[in-house]
C-alpha cells in the first residue's frame, strides 16, 4: 500500500476544498461545499497566532488511503457523533487525487477481494455499496470445496444458513473508487496530503483536552498531540494517528510496535481468466502444494488465486499462456487425483444418522468447475505470511487492517478483518466523543484493541490451522481430512456455524 506524503497544497478535485493549515474543527464546523475550488476562506490571523495557525492540526490523521483507511474515513463521516471531526488522509497514491481509472469494457483486474455479508453491510451503512453496484461485481450463493485425494467434498449454500449470499467478489480498484466517491459526497472536514510519513512523535504525558475538538493552537496544546513529519517537509499535529498503511506499516515501525509471525514458504499467483459461460459459484480445491481458488467476477470472468512454492510461482508467472491455461484446468479438475465421486464412510449413512440435522445441499452431487478457455490479465505473484502486531494501540496511535495483521488468503478473510477493525474503531471513537473522552487516550483505544484482538486471533488460528492441515500428504491425515469434509457437508449445525463465521459473524465455527 502506498504511504502518504503531505503538501501544504490541498488536493481539491476529490474532496471538498479546504485549507491544509486549518486548525481542529469545532462542534459547529464550517460548511465548505459551496466554496469554490482553491478558495481560502479562513480569516488571516495576526502575530503569534498566525505562526501557530500555519501548522496543520487535525483530530485524526489516517496514514494510508487504501481500501481500509478510506473505509474508516467514510465510516467516521457517516456517524452523527464523528462527522464533525477534522480528518487528514496521508497517502502518495495518485489514485486519491485522480481516482482509479475504470473502463466498463476492460477485463477485471486480478487484484480482487471476496467481501463477506458483514462487509457488505458496512459498505451499505456508510453509503459506499451503491457505488460498488455501478461497476462489475459478482455475488455468489454457492461454494464447493474439495481435496485432491478424491475422498470427500463439501458444498456450501447460502440457504443452509438462511442467507441470501455467501459473499461478493469485487475488484480492489472498484472498492477503492467507491469509497472515494462516497467520501466525496459527504459534508465532511477532510484533507488529503499526497505525500509520505517520515517521522512520528507521540506524547507520553496525559492530555488535558477532552472529547470534542481542540480550538486552541498554543504550543502547550501542540506538545500534547502526535506530531507527524512528512517527506515534503510539512509538519502536522493530530489527536489520534491511525496506521492503515499496510503490512510494512511505517506507523507501526515508528511507534516501536513488535510483531509475531512467520513465512509460509508459499507464494500466491493471481490472474483473471475467462469461461465459455458465466460462473456463479466459488470453487476451491486443496492440492499438495496449496489451494487453488476460482472466484466469479462477472461477465464470464473468474479470478484465480493459486498457492504454490515460490519456485513454481515464478515458473507459472512466465509460462506461456496456452500452457498456463492447461495447468489451471489440470489443477482445478482431475490433476493430482480423482474427482470425489463418492464419500468415504458413506454419505448416505452419515446423512441418515444426523437426520433431521442435515443441510439441503447434502444431496447435491459434486460438480466439476467450469473450464478456463483464456487468460485475460497479467499474472502477479506475491509471498504469503502470517503477521500479528503485539499491540494495536498506544497513546495517540492505533493500527488497523494489514498494519495490525496479515493472514493466508485461502479463505479470503484478510480485507474483511480490516473492515471489521474499521467498524469497531469507528464505534469506539464515537463512544468516546459521546462521553467527552479524549479520542487519543490509550484507555479508550484499548477497548478497540481488546475487541479486535480476540476476533482477529481466533480467525488467524483457524486459517493457520487449515493451512497446516492441508500442507501434509500422509494417508491417515488424508482420511481425517476427508471425514471433516463429509461431516461438514451433512451436519447442519456445523455447516451453519462455518458459514456464519466466514460471513463475518463472531461465533466460532464449532457446534452450537
Amino acid at each position: 500500500m502506498s504511504r502518504l506524503i503531505a503538501t501544504r497544497r490541498l488536493v481539491s478535485n476529490i474532496f471538498v476544498p479546504r485549507l491544509a493549515t486549518r486548525a481542529f474543527c469545532t462542534d459547529a464546523p464550517a460548511k465548505l461545499n459551496d466554496v469554490p475550488s482553491g478558495s481560502h476562506f479562513n480569516k488571516e490571523p495576526e502575530g503569534d497566532e498566525r505562526f501557530m495557525n500555519d501548522v496543520p492540526q487535525h483530530d485524526i490523521a489516517i496514514v494510508g488511503g487504501g481500501m481500509v483507511g478510506m473505509a474508516l474515513a467514510c465510516s467516521l463521516a457517516s456517524m452523527p457523533l464523528t462527522k464533525h471531526l477534522s480528518i487528514a488522509i496521508i497517502d502518495s497514491n495518485p489514485a486519491l487525487s485522480n481516482g482509479p481509472l475504470i473502463k466498463k469494457d476492460d477485463p477485471p483486474d486480478p487484484r480482487v477481494s471476496t467481501v463477506t455479508p458483514a462487509t457488505i453491510s458496512l459498505f451499505k451503512d456508510i453509503g459506499a455499496w451503491e457505488h460498488v453496484e455501478q461497476h462489475r461485481h459478482a455475488y455468489f450463493d454457492k461454494m464447493q470445496v474439495w481435496d485432491y485425494t478424491g475422498f470427500g467434498y463439501t458444498k456450501y449454500n447460502a440457504r443452509d444458513a438462511d442467507k441470501d449470499v455467501l459473499g461478493c467478489v469485487v475488484e480492489n480498484k472498484v472498492l477503492h473508487k467507491s469509497l472515494l466517491s462516497c467520501l466525496q459526497n459527504k459534508d465532511f472536514n477532510s484533507t488529503i496530503y499526497p505525500t509520505r510519513l517520515s517521522s512520528l512523535s507521540l506524547p507520553t504525558r496525559s492530555v488535558s483536552s477532552a472529547g470534542g475538538s481542540v480550538s486552541s493552537t498554543s504550543s502547550k496544546n501542540l506538545a500534547n498531540l502526535a506530531k507527524l513529519d512528512l517527506s515534503d517537509g510539512t509538519n502536522l499535529y493530530a489527536k489520534l494517528v491511525v496506521g492503515a498503511d499496510g503490512s510494512k506499516s511505517r506507523v507501526r515501525e515508528l511507534a516501536g510496535i513488535k510483531t509475531t509471525g512467520w513465512n509460509y514458504s508459499q507464494s500466491a499467483v493471481i490472474c483473471t481468466v475467462e469461461h465459455p459461460t458465466e460462473n456463479f459459484c466459488a470453487w476451491q480445491r486443496f492440492l499438495p502444494a496449496g489451494p487453488i481458488a476460482l472466484l466469479p467476477i462477472g461477465d464470464n470472468f473468474s479470478n484465480i488465486v493459486w498457492t504454490m512454492s515460490p519456485k513454481d510461482a515464478s515458473n507459472h508467472k512466465i509460462m506461456n499462456e496456452v500452457d498456463f491455461v492447461k495447468a489451471v484446468n489440470h489443477a482445478l479438475d482431475s490433476g493430482y487425483g480423482p474427482r470425489p465421486e463418492s464419500r468415504v464412510f458413506g454419505g448416505d449413512v452419515l446423512s441418515s444418522f444426523f437426520r433431521p440435522d442435515v443441510t439441503s445441499s447434502v444431496h447435491e452431487r459434486f460438480e466439476p468447475p467450469p473450464k478456463v478457455v483464456r487468460l485475460v490479465s497479467d499474472r502477479m505473484a506475491f509471498p504469503l505470511s502470517l503477521m500479528h502486531a503485539n499491540q494495536y494501540a498506544s497513546k495517540r496511535m492505533v493500527l488497523i487492517g494489514d498494519a495490525a495483521h496479515t493472514v493466508h488468503p485461502l479463505a479470503g478473510q484478510g480485507v474483511n478483518m480490516g473492515y471489521g477493525d474499521v467498524s469497531s474503531l469507528s464505534n469506539v471513537i464515537a463512544d468516546g466523543v459521546a462521553v467527552g473522552s479524549d479520542i487519543g487516550e490509550v484507555t479508550l483505544l484499548k477497548k478497540y484493541e481488546a475487541e479486535r484482538k480476540t476476533a482477529n486471533i481466533a480467525m488467524m488460528a483457524v486459517l493457520d490451522g487449515f493451512q497446516k492441515a492441508y500442507s501434509v500428504d500422509f494417508g491417515p491425515i488424508n482420511i481425517l481430512r476427508a471425514a471433516a469434509f463429509n461431516g461438514a457437508n451433512v451436519f447442519a449445525p456445523l455447516k451453519r456455524n462455518i458459514i456464519s463465521y466466514a460471513s463475518g459473524e463472531r461465533r466460532l465455527p464449532f457446534l452450537s
